[in-house]
């Protein structure tokens, strides 16, 4: 269909379908190019719904670094909710771009992000719809080249036959280097193309790797078998931050976050032994303080949102963030802006911060001790004492907001009953707190999760709790929680070990994704959506034993189905750390003791391009120039 006759078909169907204002694109700030005028066209995708894409930072900054060059186009597209994607099946119209109702199979690069595994299905899901063969091994250059990045990328396999390349880390730069390979290779084969684009660092091209198992299905070897493909494909990183996004879409509907984000920091330096962005994000980036309050100028200018998120791991890690705050404060005071840091630790919330944000509309204050005993904080290196944490919910109460936010991870193989009775006296110790300064208008909401064993973590050795343990720990939490003042929320234990399975999976899960799919599974991160009995019926006809992956400890020399993935953490120094925790050793934050973990010998060259202020790592000889901007590689 043309894009005339797709606005023809959806003009019948929108006002027959929920939120219209999915689909319409339009919005202030949308990008739209002449078709013709572009050497190169990009489907940027979000195989979630338009309310929550449309809140994602990453994908908001590839759209945004593709947009800016002259000769390059990136359009969005989302998936449907169930009634439109009835509706365009049911009238045979392919899934097409919000801008200019473009079918997504005339771009040449579709881009998807996956920041987690409950979107694996949806992205099948899009490709059928936008009327792609799901496998990789069935679409030529005829196709939209596919290309997905993401943290669910960290282990690529459970999608490896459907994805043409992943971008494995950052894709600032490494997606622009994609697409010069691919307009200089135009005239070859896809299997060419791909080889082209499988010597790119961060490219992960799983057609080019061959795995084998032993009887036991663990992971007996991963080999490349074209020449172009590295052993093990390095992350991408950039060196230094690309400008900061200012001229936000603002949407016509409701989103999941109204707010502007701005990424102070990339990284972190704690070394949380649960924590994946924390391991996969290494090493430490941050933006100087001009160039946010720059972009916050900017933002208010250009979209007029009232609330603008200083994005970071742990934004009160971020070096400058008093000063930063205290700017803010003087420049933005009279404008009423909700000012929000989303992840701050307890032992670097200051008063002063807090008084910085305190000319800020008040709403509730999120801490994360994780655990409530010093026994578990110290088997997952978040130390922290009660002290600090009652000092903090102190000052933040006397500082008049109102309630506080605490979350909690319970189902670590280590973790006994008094871990867990723990968190309910720590939450009502802070309540005490809360009501000395507000009374019964004082509250505290805590939020529980399952551990989920990472990969590229030094837990990714561990099995999950056993899921009737993790359910007697939540009902005993959901009785004692049960008081004025108190409120619970919790994650679905099933849920979480679904998400264990695919994060944990090799590339044996991929038939399971697809035959799961084809069962009907589709939206699995929404409650109503999750169909266990698809997923659970689909690895059964595999043969394969979801307990394999989930409550299985590994040992230490196992082959991980992930081992070709190299983060630049070293496997010694995470096996290391595992060791650790179970003695209950902890490692303080590395900016004040480096432990070696791999980042700086294998990011050296790039290290040294790079000047010293811009890594929180130990400077390297031979400092060069900082990098300007992105540029386009020549072809």
């Amino acid at each position: 269909m043309t894009p005339v006759e797709i606005d023809q078909a959806l003009e019948r169907i929108l006002p027959r379908v929920t939120k219209p204002g999915r689909y319409t694109g339009g919005e202030l700030n949308q990008v739209v190019k002449e078709w013709d005028s572009v050497g190169y066209r990009v489907a940027m995708a979000f195989p979630d719904i338009y309310d929550i894409g449309m809140s994602n930072l990453g994908w908001m900054i590839h759209y945004d670094i593709i947009n800016k060059h002259r000769n390059l186009l990136a359009e969005r597209v989302f998936c449907p909710w169930d009634d439109m994607e009835a509706a365009l099946r049911a009238g045979g119209i392919p899934l097409f771009s919000l801008e200019t109702k473009r079918p997504i199979r005339d771009f040449d690069m579709l881009a998807m992000t996956l920041p987690y595994e409950q979107l694996f299905t949806n992205a099948l899901n899009l490709l059928d719809l936008a009327g792609l063969p799901v496998r990789s091994a069935d679409r030529d250059a005829s196709f939209p080249l596919v290309v997905a990045g993401g943290h669910a990328c960290y282990n690529p396999e459970p999608m490896a036959p459907f994805i043409d390349v992943f971008v494995i880390g950052e894709g600032e730069e490494v997606l622009l280097e994609i697409i010069g390979t691919m307009r200089a290779t135009a005239h070859l084969d896809r299997h060419t193309q791909l080889r082209h684009v499988a010597g790119i660092t961060g490219c992960y091209v799983p057609r080019f790797y061959d795995v084998a198992y032993h009887p036991d299905g663990t992971v007996a070897a991963i080999t490349p078998n074209v020449p172009e493909a590295p052993p093990r494909v390095l992350k991408a990183i950039v060196p230094v931050l690309p400008p900061p996004v200012t001229n936000f879409i603002v949407p016509f509907v409701e989103t999941v976050h109204n707010r502007a984000p701005i990424e102070i920091m990339r990284g972190c330096t704690r070394g949380c032994r649960f924590c994946h962005a924390g391991m996969v994000t290494r090493p430490v980036r941050q933006r100087p303080v001009a160039e946010v309050l720059a972009a916050m100028e900017a933002i208010i200018a250009q979209t007029g949102y009232e609330e603008i998120a200083l994005m970071s791991l742990s934004s009160s890690d971020y070096t400058h963030v008093l000063e930063l705050t205290e700017q803010v404060g003087a420049r933005f005071g009279h404008l009423g802006l909700n000012l929000s840091l989303p992840s701050l630790r307890i032992e670097t919330v200051s008063t002063q911060l807090m008084d910085n944000l305190g000319d800020h509309r008040r709403t509730g204050f999120t801490l994360a001790p994780e655990a409530a005993t010093e026994r578990m904080r110290n088997i997952i290196n978040k130390y922290v004492t009660d002290e600090q944490l009652l000092e903090t919910a102190r000052e933040i109460y006397r500082r008049d907001w109102r309630t506080i936010k605490l979350y909690f991870m319970i189902g670590h193989p280590q973790e006994e009953m008094a871990d867990v009775e723990a968190i309910v006296d720590l939450a009502r110790r802070v309540l005490a707190e809360g009501r000395r300064f507000h009374n019964n208008k004082a509250a505290v909401n805590v939020g529980v999760s399952t551990f989920i064993p990472k990969p590229h973590t030094p837990f990714q050795w561990e099995p999950m709790g056993q899921l009737d343990d993790v359910r007697a720990k939540i009902s005993y939490l959901s009785r004692e929680f049960k008081r004025p003042g108190l409120k619970l929320r919790w994650n679905d234990p099933d849920e979480s070990a679904f998400e264990g399975i695919l994060t944990r999976g090799d590339r044996r899960l991929a038939e399971v994704v697809e035959r799961a799919w084809r069962k009907g599974a589709k939206f699995d991160a929404w409650y109503d959506h999750f169909r266990q009995d698809a997923w659970y019926e689909a690895m059964a006809e595999e043969g394969l034993d979801p307990t394999f992956y989930t409550h299985r400890k590994r040992p230490i020399d196992e082959l991980f189905p992930w081992e070709h993935i190299d983060v630049a953490v070293t496997r010694r120094f995470l096996t290391q750390d595992y060791l650790m925790s179970g003695r209950q050793e902890t490692r303080v934050d590395c900016r004040h003791h480096c432990f070696a973990c791999g980042i700086l010998p294998k990011l050296k060259e790039l290290r040294r391009e790079t000047a010293p202020e811009a890594w929180e790592c130990p400077p390297v000889t031979r400092v060069g120039e900082r990098k300007k901007s992105i540029e386009l590689p020549v072809i």
